[in-house]
């Protein structure tokens, strides 16, 4: 009974081990996707539109410090046409600044000077794993303060982000920052939620999910319950104009029209249609540009 028990007691530690260390397996992959390198940003952009605008525009690079002294690289794109107003625009999952590029010619057309920065773990930063949303919306919290106190001319002063992005920049806004307005591009409103989407759409058992959340909490110390950007819309008062590709399947447009409908502050919703994931503005820039000019006059 007693070499019974010690088998028996060895095949639960082993168990256990090999739960506990596939959940780290599987928070891992869910947190740290390969990242592009900034030329491998411009290489990806560069086949996909003209990006020629950006080494003719007059570039400032710094760097904030972020959440728990995390260092942010900025840098900021200088409307060639003087404005006071500015727009700071997030990127997406493993993308870095160089992603944002795609939105910088209609920002300018807007008049706004643009603001783009690589995401803790993106770009040039340090490495770090991905939280969606949960501490790289305090990083964008303190880059909005960062931006008013360093262009102290600064009368405007928006947000726009795109899937990671919005889903950082919704989040953001249970810290009531002081901004004008936001652009949610195929924002997610549940992390959680799209993972367990994609496990169906690819008939992989929804437990992987469960396991990657066993291991963000032992791990980590977070969970992706926390990761709902949704629930920091309840008494948002912020305007918001959501924009989703109608044939996104990475992240369904029902996330953009859950954020959509659990705002209380003045907002749009519009989709783009023929559009995959991320791919809005360049499906379709003109009715992209459109939506945005249209939503930003009605704020003036």
């Amino acid at each position: 009974m007693k070499k019974k028990g010690i088998v028996l007691a060895a095949a639960v530690l082993l168990l256990a081990g090999c739960v506990v260390g596939g959940s780290f397996v599987m928070a891992s992959y869910v947190m740290t996707g390969t990242r592009q390198t900034l030329s491998e940003a411009m290489e990806w952009q560069s086949e996909r539109y003209d990006t020629g605008f950006y080494g003719e525009l007059e570039k400032t690079d710094y760097t904030v410090s972020g959440y728990e002294e995390y260092t942010l690289h900025v840098e900021l794109l200088k409307n060639p046409v003087p404005t006071d107003k500015y727009i700071i625009l997030s990127h997406g999952y493993t993308d870095n600044r160089i992603g944002s590029l795609k939105y910088v010619p209609m920002y300018l057309r807007l008049g706004y000077n643009c603001v783009v920065y690589d995401l803790r773990g993106h770009g040039e930063n340090d490495s770090f794993v991905t939280t969606y949303g949960l501490l790289e919306s305090r990083d964008l919290k303190l880059l909005i303060e960062d931006t008013r106190q360093r262009y102290p001319e600064l009368s405007e002063l928006g947000l726009h982000g795109e899937s990671l992005g919005a889903a950082t920049t919704i989040t953001a806004l249970k810290y009531k920052p002081e901004i004008d307005f936001v652009v949610a591009d195929c924002g997610f409103a549940s992390i959680e939620d799209v993972l367990r989407n994609g496990q169906k759409n690819a008939n992989m058992p929804g437990f992987l999910v469960d396991l990657a959340d066993l291991g963000m909490r032992l791990r980590y110390h977070c969970s992706m319950k926390e990761m709902r950007p949704v629930e920091a819309l309840s008494g948002n008062q912020i305007p918001i104009l959501f924009l989703h590709g109608s044939d996104d399947t990475f992240i369904p447009p029902s996330q953009s029209e859950q954020m959509y409908g659990r705002t209380q502050g003045q907002a749009e919703i519009h989709m783009i249609e023929g559009a995959g994931h991320a791919e809005s503005v360049l499906v379709n820039p003109d009715i992209y540009e459109e939506y945005v000019s249209a939503f930003l006059a009605k704020l003036h």
